[in-house]
């Protein structure tokens, strides 16, 4: 969820040609028949809440920010006024009010079409005379064939018609205009976008708000081109403060970030039990908040702590969004090492991971190594754009260093297609769920109001770039390149990887994480991988390798 500094991304912060497919892989779903939904024995739907704060504390320096310490400047949030239970004549099915059995019935009852499908306007004779008063002008009368406006409002008033979306429904209206600009109908996309521009708002319903970034990338696809397109959105670029804020609301309010960094240590823990010398490579390590919890974990294993040496693996990003270099994580993680008794070091690599060699690891001999892919390996070019292909690269590089484990954690998305309008459907029903979870009940059964200042930036800088980035980009302008699962298996078992099945501990770990969070969010196992899930769509993936 990353890129670079001029085209920023999200996710890499937080820590921190297309490729040909004849036969693509579908994304599999919570419901798929390989999919089984886990309990608090191991195999339930249910979890239980806690009403933990997500007030975030003041860091004692304020030159580095981490997630858990960034302070929330002009952050609240507030009681839901709708109480427990929700009516059936709720405003949406997937309103953020929903209640656990309304969640579950919404599953099993909607097919998967119209799973995340916004609400279709009972009133379309009103909008059909909005849109005619608006594109055909004032004192016009259609009805009555007498037209006052120019041929071309006429024409695209037609249009609009013959396409069959006069209700603006928001998400089949953004896939017609991908197919229309995958088709090169430009007039069709052209009338579709005005249409649509009334109709979305980035303070509105989740997909009212996910259409208004949508609809701004599919702009920047129609009038631009080349290495110019992202470039060209001249988005706000929010300082290293403002950017931690807003990174630190999201991480709060959604399980997705927690869930990798707990479910990622408990691997690692696991497989360093007995280990006398523990060396942790992390490809993208942020502000190492990740690593705060292991050391004090590793603390208090009976015998006595291991040696431990953190090597993190850096990029322009991270390093903007901490407002610093690598230094300070090191001290950081310094302080948290001698506060617990671990003997420590730590090791600087700024280089993104398509710099990385093997002499910018320094593995020595003796030390039992651990390789951390927190949602980075899917910014690597692959084939598809490099000669070099970076991806299988980096994978093959790891490979040589003989971990005892690889930590994988990776967004369930196929945003790596060659047909732009299939890209554009996949990322649209991906960010739909994104989008609808972050409206969900917050720890402490509170709401964030959708006409917060804050969290509107959050979703802006933290969110929708990405989402920008996969709609209006294209070769090595397109950063964001997620496979599903299927995929990352195939790679990794051809650099020689073998896939190791997740513990119990691993699975407790995680529903823990998830007891804060809406019911909606859903733990499944498939092939030995962890995944969650958002109501019937898998969202990330935890998996681990040797």
């Amino acid at each position: 969820m990353q890129t670079s500094q001029k085209t920023r991304g999200s996710g890499a912060a937080i820590h921190n040609q297309l490729y040909n497919q004849p036969n693509p892989i579908e994304p599999f779903s919570l419901t798929g028949p390989h999919f089984q939904v886990l309990n608090n024995n191991g195999y339930a739907d249910h979890m239980h809440h806690q009403e933990p704060s997500i007030v975030s504390s003041q860091t004692s320096n304020d030159q580095f920010f981490t997630l858990e310490s960034c302070p929330a400047v002009d952050y609240s949030v507030y009681n839901s006024p709708f109480g427990g239970s929700v009516s059936s004549n709720s405003r949406s099915p997937f309103s953020p009010q929903a209640s656990s059995q309304s969640c579950l019935s919404n599953v099993h009852n909607s097919s998967p079409d119209n799973a995340y499908g916004s609400p279709i306007s009972s009133e379309v004779e009103q909008v059909l005379r909005e849109m005619k008063m608006e594109l055909l002008g004032p004192g016009s009368d259609f009805e009555d064939g007498s037209i006052t406006s120019s041929f071309d409002n006429q024409n695209k008033y037609m249009k609009i018609l013959q396409l069959g979306v006069s209700n603006l429904d928001v998400k089949q209206t953004l896939i017609n205009i991908a197919h229309a600009i995958d088709d090169g109908a430009t007039e069709d996309a052209d009338a579709l976008m005005e249409a649509l521009e009334t109709k979305v708002s980035v303070t509105g319903e989740p997909i009212q708000r996910l259409g208004a970034y949508m609809l701004e990338g599919l702009r920047a696809r129609q009038k631009s081109s080349g290495s110019g397109i992202y470039k060209n959105l001249r988005c706000y670029e929010p300082g290293p403060k403002e950017l931690m804020n807003y990174m630190s609301i999201l991480y709060q309010i959604c399980p997705y970030y927690k869930f990798a960094y707990t479910s990622a240590n408990v691997v690692i823990q696991e497989a360093m039990q007995y280990e006398k010398q523990v060396h942790v490579i992390d490809f993208l390590i942020a502000q190492g908040s990740q690593w705060v919890q292991l050391i004090e974990d590793l603390a208090k294993r009976p015998g006595g702590p291991p040696k431990v040496r953190v090597t993190g693996v850096d990029d322009d990003d991270s390093s903007y969004a901490r407002g610093a270099g690598l230094h300070l994580v090191g001290q950081r993680l310094a302080k948290v090492a001698e506060a617990n008794g671990v003997p420590f070091e730590f090791h600087e690599a700024a280089r993104s991971g398509s710099e990385v060699q093997w002499g910018d690891l320094q593995v020595h001999p003796g030390e039992a190594l651990a390789v951390n892919f927190p949602y980075m390996l899917h910014h690597m070019p692959d084939e598809s754009v490099s000669t070099t292909n970076h991806r299988d690269r980096l994978i093959r590089l790891v490979k040589r260093l003989s971990p005892k484990v690889v930590t994988l954690l990776e967004q369930e998305s196929n945003t790596n297609t060659s047909s732009f309008s299939k890209r554009f459907e996949e990322a649209l029903d991906y960010y739909t769920a994104m989008f609808e979870s972050v409206d969900a009940k917050l720890p402490g059964n509170k709401i964030m109001p959708r006409d917060d200042r804050i969290r509107i930036n959050a979703e802006a800088n933290c969110v929708a770039r990405d989402m920008v980035n996969i709609v209006a980009c294209e070769d090595t302008d397109r950063v964001e390149r997620h496979e599903p699962l299927d995929k990352w298996r195939f790679r990794l078992q051809a650099a020689g990887f073998v896939a190791q099945p997740l513990s119990y501990n691993v699975v407790t770990a995680a529903q823990e994480v998830l007891r804060e969070f809406s019911e909606c969010y859903r733990l499944g196992e498939k092939d030995g991988a962890l995944l969650l899930g958002w109501k019937n769509r898998t969202m990330v993936t935890c998996s681990a390798w040797r």
